[in-house]
């Protein structure tokens, strides 16, 4: 299956508008011109319209059908700020402190756009940390209903058309929480087989890793992702997923038969989930570098509404790619 094809086709179809909030960086403008220019979104870039339209000259960059706000004026901010202030007020944030924040602090700016309707998504990352987007998402969007963290995935693309979905795997989480527990962990599985769902149209198999399969070490690093399965079985009962599973047994079905025979998942799983944070980014990094895969994302997931992130060393067409993944999450 071409994935990105069928991701710029669906998002086509959705017409969401999209915020870039870091609008001076001069592959956010390029993409801007490209996103719009093959109507993947709508897009919305945030700052001194000025600055931005100069840069953008500069850059051989138009940017004629983007709309462009300038927090630091919008007709919106005192009301963003009343929200944000009561979003935030039991830590102590005060109308001072919110309005602050948000002209300061683009994207969190751009998630309260989101929050309240303005915009479908928000696309950050380019110029700030991953951290700086996960607390846009969770202090101004929150989380989905009985979903109590947010986490991410990555598309793997990978030459190797017998794993996965003709070569496509979700791999979780990869870039946000180091050490999930197990009802975590359930939660992860969970919004990534929704999140497959959403994105592919195809059924989601889940299989959750360990260093054992099937009781085969007794270790209470097994046992937790042990416990992660059986709670996320019992809270999605048709899911297909299974584990403790190790990951030749997950992908490989010669060596599914011999290590977990009659698993539901073994040999042909489509999702990975990583049982902490060091094992999901060594694996997604191993399997683009060595596998010569693309690897997109981190995407976010369990957010209530799309904010994802970017590599600071991410490319025109990274931004491009995950701004229509972003779209098609809104629909």
């Amino acid at each position: 299956m071409d994935f990105i094809k069928d991701i710029w086709t669906k998002a086509k179809v959705s017409n969401k508008k999209i915020i870039l909030p870091e609008s001076y960086d001069p592959r956010i403008l390029k993409a801007a011109e490209l996103i719009q220019k093959s109507k993947i979104a709508k897009v919305v870039l945030l700052g001194n319209q000025s600055k931005i339209k100069n840069l953008a000259s500069q850059n051989n960059s138009d940017i004629s059908l983007a709309e462009i706000i300038n927090p630091q004026t919008s007709d919106q901010l005192e009301k963003y700020v009343e929200i944000y202030k009561k979003k935030r007020e039991h830590k102590g944030m005060t109308l001072e402190k919110a309005k602050q924040i948000l002209t300061e602090d683009f994207p969190r700016f751009a998630a309260m756009m989101v929050d309240q309707n303005a915009a479908d998504g928000m696309v950050s990352g380019a110029i700030n940390y991953t951290s700086n987007t996960i607390r846009a998402a969770a202090h101004c969007i929150g989380t989905e209903q009985d979903i109590s963290l947010i986490s991410s995935f990555f598309v793997m693309l990978t030459p190797r058309h017998e794993f996965g979905e003709e070569g496509m795997l979700f791999f979780a989480d990869c870039g946000v929480n180091p050490n999930p527990n197990s009802k975590q962990l359930a939660e992860i599985a969970i919004c990534s087989a929704d999140s497959f769902v959403k994105l592919t149209g195809k059924e989601p198999r889940v299989a959750m890793l360990s260093f054992s399969t099937k009781s085969s070490a007794n270790h209470p690093d097994a046992a937790k992702v042990i416990e992660a399965t059986r709670i996320a079985k019992e809270r999605k009962k048709h899911l297909i997923i299974d584990g403790e599973l190790q990951l030749d047994a997950a992908i490989i079905p010669s060596i599914a038969n011999k290590k977990a025979p009659g698993s539901p998942v073994g040999g042909a799983a489509n999702i990975l989930i990583f049982p902490n944070l060091d094992a999901g980014n060594i694996g997604y990094k191993l399997t683009e570098r060595l596998a010569q895969a693309t690897a997109l994302g981190p995407i976010f997931q369990g957010a209530r509404k799309p904010i994802n992130d970017l590599s600071r060393g991410c490319s025109v067409d990274d931004i491009v790619n995950i701004s229509a993944i972003t779209a098609v999450q809104c629909q």
